[in-house]
């Protein structure tokens, strides 16, 4: 047989509030108050997920044009960069999301060419549907000279309601031929994924 304790509000033995219930809104603890889990107890009230990938080396694209990036992808394991959560799953530059729920996504390109080139881009492009993709941000830069350097970013927050259909990817647009920079011990190219809530 369960029991059911029905309170609004317990106390220490001082009178000091532990928790307290009012208009639907809980309170833990007082003003001023530490609050601490047990070892071993897990936090669900807080970031449950965040990760960050980046491009592992330099990658050529030729002519002007669009292309999804699909390669020389990794997770960042380096400078005491540890994911929380499940992660993002990739497949072919196609990322899927661990569970449902607000995320807040931050990409970022660093680019160079040879010469002068009038603009460059990488977009977040996001699929409702897992077939069609539309362009979520854009980060355009041009490089003024040759051996430039051109760095852009962009955020987006995406509300996923199912994971097996909503899923992103990034598109890189160019006038020319231009050089995506990526390197595999920091993070030039890539982006940054937080969990933000629940839905």
């Amino acid at each position: 047989m369960s029991s059911i304790l029905k309170v609004d509000e317990i106390q220490d033995t001082s009178g000091n509030n532990i928790i307290n219930e009012n208009a639907n809104t809980i309170t833990i603890g007082k003003s001023g108050d530490t609050v601490n889990l047990a070892s071993g107890a897990t936090n669900n009230l807080g970031i449950t997920e965040a990760d960050a990938w980046r491009i592992t080396t330099n990658t050529v694209f030729s002519s002007s044009g669009t292309s999804d990036v699909t390669a020389n992808w990794e997770r960042a394991d380096t400078d005491g960069f540890d994911k929380i959560g499940t992660g993002l799953s990739e497949s072919s530059g196609i990322f899927s999301f661990p569970s449902t729920g607000y995320y807040y996504i931050n990409h970022f390109s660093s680019t160079s060419a040879a010469a002068a080139r009038d603009y460059t881009n990488m977009q977040l492009k996001i699929t409702l549907d897992n077939s069609s993709y539309g362009n979520a941000t854009s980060n355009y830069g041009n490089i003024a000279g040759a051996n430039y350097l051109s760095s852009n970013t962009a955020s987006f927050i995406v509300k996923v309601t199912d994971i097996s259909n909503i899923k992103f990817k990034f598109e890189v647009q160019r006038s020319d031929t231009f050089t995506l920079l990526g390197k595999t011990s920091e993070s030039r190219s890539g982006f940054s994924c937080v969990k933000l809530g629940d839905i």
